[in-house]
């Protein structure tokens, strides 16, 4: 019989982290992340952390991992999630993943990484390379063509280069390779839960998160962040109310703005996340927030 594995997942400001706890505290379980953002010590108030107390009361993995400026990726959360899993199942305790970022998500669901090793010294020379540059040269490295890659997105460039220099083998081949892999939990039986609530009820509680994020010292946490190095870290740099706190610093933005720029940027994010959701989950479970009086709901069966 597979371990259980069970997936809680939902927009932005849904309501997952006190759910999850709930869920968790009654189950036995332990919290394994999978938002991208929670992996960095010091971005607290903008990822909407779990607080100290919150990780008192059911043992969380995979938040504060490194600093600011250290880049995270795929490959190395899969393997720090399936030690984490692996661990977790060990204890004799219930598992329990939460977050909402897709990509690291779906790695519980199905292949996200192939194994090409990359040299540091290979990486380092495709990235002196400017942008045509390393299209023309993954172009010349392809005569059967380069597929759906996205060769507008400079950094899919790069990354396709990596690998196909790295292998000496075409993008199409790799691609049919991984299509092969399994997913890396297959050993497990997953269970997904999606919450979501009415457009209108998420856009009041994202209204209000960006408020109690203001007043708790978003501001403030960026200008400690800056000096740790954030902005070496593209993608803690880029993520929502921190790249619009670093355009009010810098002048690009209002004070006044600051607010409103956060929100609209979370409701687009919220957008994109649900499309996702929709069309890269497999079948799963979706359940009303606003509606929930138990947690024993978000995975057993139909309230009423």
């Amino acid at each position: 019989m597979k371990p259980a594995l069970h997936v809680l997942t939902g927009p932005t400001a849904v309501g997952k982290t006190e759910w999850a706890l709930r869920w968790a505290e009654r189950a036995g379980a332990e919290i394994v992340s999978c938002d991208s953002l929670l992996f960095y010590r010091g971005m607290d108030i903008g990822t909407a952390k779990p607080t100290p107390a919150e990780r008192a009361r059911v043992p969380h993995h995979l938040i504060d991992l490194c600093a600011v400026d250290v880049r995270m990726d795929v490959t190395a959360y899969l393997s720090l999630a399936r030690r984490a899993v692996a661990e977790i199942v060990a204890r004799g305790r219930a598992v329990l993943v939460t977050g909402g970022s897709g990509f690291y998500l779906k790695a519980f669901l199905a292949p996200v990484a192939d194994e090409i090793d990359v040299p540091p010294e290979l990486r380092a020379a495709v990235a002196e390379l400017a942008p045509e540059q390393a299209l023309a040269r993954l172009r010349a490295l392809n005569p059967s063509g380069l597929g759906t890659l996205d060769t507008a997105n400079p950094r899919r460039v790069v990354r396709a280069l990596e690998r196909c220099l790295a292998s000496g083998r075409e993008l199409r081949d790799l691609a049919a390779e991984f299509a092969r892999q399994p997913s890396p939990f297959a050993g497990y039986d997953v269970a997904v839960c999606e919450l979501e609530r009415p457009p209108a009820d998420l856009a009041a509680r994202i209204e209000r998160r960006v408020e109690t994020m203001l007043r708790a010292g978003l501001v403030d946490e960026v200008r400690r962040l800056r000096g740790e190095g954030l902005e070496r870290n593209p993608s803690a740099a880029r993520a929502i109310g921190y790249r619009e706190v670093l355009a009010m610093l810098e002048g690009r933005l209002p004070a006044a703005a600051l607010a409103a720029e956060i929100a609209k940027n979370t409701r687009a994010l919220v957008k994109k996340q649900r499309t996702w959701f929709r069309t890269q989950l497999p079948p799963h479970r979706v359940v009303a927030a606003g509606a929930l009086r138990d947690e024993r709901e978000l995975f057993g069966p139909p309230a009423g």
